[in-house]
């Protein structure tokens, strides 16, 4: 354990106050009924509230941190045992000339000298006090790491969703320069159209996809984006159904994971076949649930191969991960189907 992260004292000044103080208030009161003299109890309180946040004090403060915590055990024993003796012939005479001569008149006899079972009745109390604020001390320290624990699991979660991001936008935009380079070599005039898409397709992934949530509207117009760059490459033999059914207005998703299905479902459904490829593309709002679903031809090079829907590259793998990091298991159901050489996504995903 770092012993830094052990001491009791970085909890602020007041709560130390109010503890002692009512303590002290809680122990006068008590002693003062017990005696029916409530001058002699603040007297014995008085003197003998130092020695106990003494002795507390020195031992979450220096004996436990450097005793316990290095497994120090039987030399902690013996310090602790020792230190309360010590504390106890100090609180003996400090009482005996100050106060009164019978020091222990809750006692069963009269005490005017340090005795055995005097020595032992005032260890125990002390002990009693020691285990009590260590107690607390313990606790504190429990929930102060609970707390430490969870902020740094929130922390490496963002971070590993931030880097999970960062791996999508490198992978989208190699695709799309390749397809764009193509089309320079070819001096297609569509390449300008294609670049206008990029760029705008570029500042959404910028700005856009920073926050941890972004409207659905939002995805879908960038969703549309990306379609309208594959329509001006694929011309002519491509063809994409695209639907929406239900209220999108004021729904919220993670960023681009849609658009990782999109993109995955031209990688392999289209750009891997030579002829004429119908996509379909269905975004259905029901009880603040979205059901997406995109269909795509299987690749002409893979249609007999039975683990094609396992595994299709660093886009799948990703948005999986990402759903397991960012939502519930409740809150997101995916699903992939391989059936007459159609290839099936289906995400049902909560996106209120």
């Amino acid at each position: 354990m770092n012993l830094n992260s052990s001491k009791f004292y970085r909890l602020p000044l007041q709560y130390h106050f109010f503890f002692w103080i009512t303590y002290f208030l809680f122990n006068t009161f008590r002693w003062g009924i017990y005696f029916n003299d409530y001058w002699y109890s603040l007297k014995t309180n008085l003197l003998g509230f130092p020695i106990h946040m003494t002795l507390c004090y020195l031992n979450i403060l220096v004996f436990m941190p450097y005793l316990v915590y290095r497994k120090r055990y039987f030399l902690y024993v013996i310090t602790i045992l020792t230190t309360i003796f010590l504390m106890v012939i100090i609180k003996f005479n400090l009482t005996y000339l100050l106060i009164t001569h019978n020091v222990w008149p809750e006692g069963p006899e009269t005490i005017d000298k340090l005795t055995f079972n005097y020595s032992i009745n005032m260890m125990m109390g002390e002990l009693y006090v020691i285990t009590f604020v260590t107690a607390i001390k313990i606790t504190f320290d429990f929930l102060k790491e609970q707390k430490r624990a969870t902020d740094l699991e929130k922390t490496q979660l963002e971070t590993e969703l931030l880097f999970l991001k960062s791996q999508i936008s490198p992978h989208f935009f190699f695709n799309t320069l390749n397809n764009i380079y193509s089309l320079s070599v070819e001096k297609s005039n569509k390449t300008p159209k294609i670049v206008l898409k990029l760029s705008e397709l570029m500042r959404y992934m910028l700005y856009d996809t920073k926050t941890k949530k972004q409207t659905l509207e939002n995805e879908i117009l960038c969703i549309q984006n990306y379609l309208d760059l594959e329509r001006i490459r694929n011309d002519d033999r491509l063809q994409v159904n695209m639907s929406i059914s239900g209220d999108i207005h004021d729904k919220e998703i993670s960023p681009i994971i849609l658009l990782t299905f999109i993109e995955n479902a031209f990688k392999h459904g289209v750009n891997k076949n030579t002829g004429p490829v119908v996509i379909d593309i269905k975004f259905k709002i029901k009880n603040d649930f979205l059901y997406f679903t995109i269909t795509n031809p299987m690749p002409e090079i893979t249609k007999h191969k039975d683990n094609f829907n396992k595994s299709s590259g660093i886009g799948i793998e990703n948005v999986k991960k990402r759903l397991e990091l960012g939502y519930n298991k409740n809150d997101y159901k995916l699903s992939f189907k391989n059936k007459k050489n159609i290839f099936a996504v289906k995400l049902v995903i909560k996106v209120s």
